[in-house]
């Protein structure tokens, strides 16, 4: 991935969350995905989801409880090396705005095998 690809990927990521499009989210991530946020522990009593599908439930669950969201990028890291894409925006959900950063990990097929969130307090 080049930089250039990295901004483009977290522009278009940045938008299909704040269309609430899980799907168009979801086509980047392997079937065998961990993704791991303290939001996960509020929604589903744990805070690591493993699995395409459970992903698919629970940010589900999770859009079904806001009733609306917007996530501004505000900068991207790309390591060529681990692979991984740091998207660093901010999250106004509610009207909450907190700085949140998601680390992303690629295989080699392109898609996301593991991922976590990192989030401030609201602002």
């Amino acid at each position: 991935m080049t930089h250039e690809e990295a901004q483009a990927f977290a522009a278009e990521w940045a938008a299909a969350w704040n269309e609430l499009a899980v799907e168009r989210v979801l086509a980047h991530f392997d079937e065998n995905v961990s993704f791991t946020s303290p939001t996960a522990v509020a929604v589903l009593g744990a805070g690591t989801v493993r699995g395409k599908q459970g992903l698919r439930e629970y940010w589900n669950m999770a859009v079904a409880r806001v009733g609306s969201l917007k996530f501004v990028v505000d900068r991207v890291l790309w390591d060529t090396t681990s692979r991984e894409l740091a998207i660093i925006y901010v999250s106004e959900i509610g009207g909450r705005k907190r700085r949140v950063s998601e680390n992303l990990t690629f295989g080699r097929d392109g898609l996301v095998v593991s991922a976590e969130v990192f989030h401030g307090v609201d602002g």
